[in-house]
């Protein structure tokens, strides 16, 4: 099998292993950094190998609108499009074309839209969608899905159904796993029962990964939290679990103890553009006077670029005078510092030391002074 998946160890629920692709392993857990438009924003490809990335997220939605995925096809797919030679996830689109489109209509069939960049119509349907990944190229591509917001019951339920009725069209369109792993995405917002009849019906169907869809958009990390718990052991034991969209430590921490693989986000390098760096005590504003004149490294500890050459004094004047190497730097330190936590928490799981580790890294970056 071109795809497969081994689980290695496993502490808990919390498990160690790797998913094997067409252009290299991925080491599990994993974090992903997002390159929405083919691209990190501010980070060449070489220093994402050099953080330690196998894996690397791009956006269905903004690639169909901009250049178009015929023209990434013909230049040879996202691999030699944008340089990274490692593992490529594409999402299906739904998310953006819920959340950044202005919606036409929204039908069984799917959904009609304007561009948020010049207001052009557009169709998805879960064929259209697949079509779109498939001409990407990306390793891991994923079904169409409706992604609402988690706590309004009716709306979910209906998510639930036309996701479900989706996952099983763009199984059609994509039969063969070959050269790109489809996954599924559960839905079913904070409400188990949804959540159990979101997963049933995707076993049904069969696909080589799982992804939890729907969270960490508006609930509390509390809710997050317990939908995990029970949804989680829904998912099928010696299949990848991919949690979408969450990018902060502590939500990795407790969703790794809860049997998740895979987890992206654009959070690192959001927040990297507004001047902040990730520290095992919480995010360090570098716009703050304190910094002016501070020779320490963002973390004493840390094996990045960024940490390696530069003080916080230089990173904060380059944050006030907006020069793009600042956010460079401060994506480049952000990224590694998600991936060495989960670094960190492989190891933990393979000497059997995760609950203790867990603990003393909540404990000093939740309650940091």
């Amino acid at each position: 099998m071109t795809f497969y998946f081994e689980v290695l160890k496993t502490q808990g629920r919390a498990r160690a292993g790797i998913f094997h692709t067409p252009h290299g392993p991925i080491p599990t857990p994993v974090f992903a950094p997002v390159g929405t438009q083919a691209t990190v924003k501010a980070v060449l490809p070489r220093d994402l190998r050099e953080a330690g990335a196998s894996l690397v997220l791009s956006n269905t939605y903004h690639l169909h609108l901009r250049p178009g995925s015929d023209l990434v096809r013909d230049m040879g797919g996202l691999h030699r499009f944008m340089g990274w030679s490692g593992p490529i996830l594409t999402d299906s689109g739904g998310f953006q074309v819920f959340s950044l489109a202005r919606i036409n209509r929204i039908d069984d069939d799917g959904v009609t839209f304007q561009s948020h960049i010049d207001g052009s119509r557009h169709r998805f349907t879960p064929e259209v969608s697949t079509a779109i990944q498939e001409n990407l190229g990306a390793d891991i591509i994923m079904a169409f899905d409706q992604c609402p917001m988690p706590t309004d019951r009716g709306i979910v339920e209906a998510a639930v159904e036309r996701t479900t009725a989706w996952a099983r069209r763009s199984r059609e369109a994509h039969p063969d796993d070959s050269h790109q792993a489809l996954f599924g995405i559960n839905q079913g917002g904070i409400f188990p029962d949804l959540r159990a009849r979101s997963a049933e019906a995707l076993r049904a169907i069969g696909f080589p990964g799982y992804a939890i869809g729907g969270l960490a958009v508006g609930e509390t990390k509390e809710a997050m939290y317990e939908t995990l718990g029970v949804t989680v052991p829904l998912l099928p034991d010696d299949k990848p679990r991919y949690l979408m969209g969450v990018g902060v430590a502590d939500d990795l921490t407790q969703a790794v103890m809860r049997g998740v693989d895979i987890f992206d986000c654009v959070m690192p390098t959001r927040i990297a553009r507004h001047g902040a760096a990730m520290t095992p005590e919480g995010n360090l504003n570098l716009k703050n006077l304190a910094h002016a004149r501070d020779e320490r490294p963002i973390d004493p500890t840390c094996n990045c670029y960024c940490c390696q050459n530069f003080t916080r004094a230089y990173l904060r004047h380059l944050v006030k005078a907006n020069e793009i190497l600042g956010h460079t730097l401060l994506s480049v330190h952000n990224i590694r510092f998600l991936i060495r936590h989960v670094e960190a928490m492989r190891r933990a799981i393979f000497e059997g030391t995760l609950p203790e580790y867990a603990d003393t890294f909540l404990q000093r970056y939740l309650h940091a002074v």
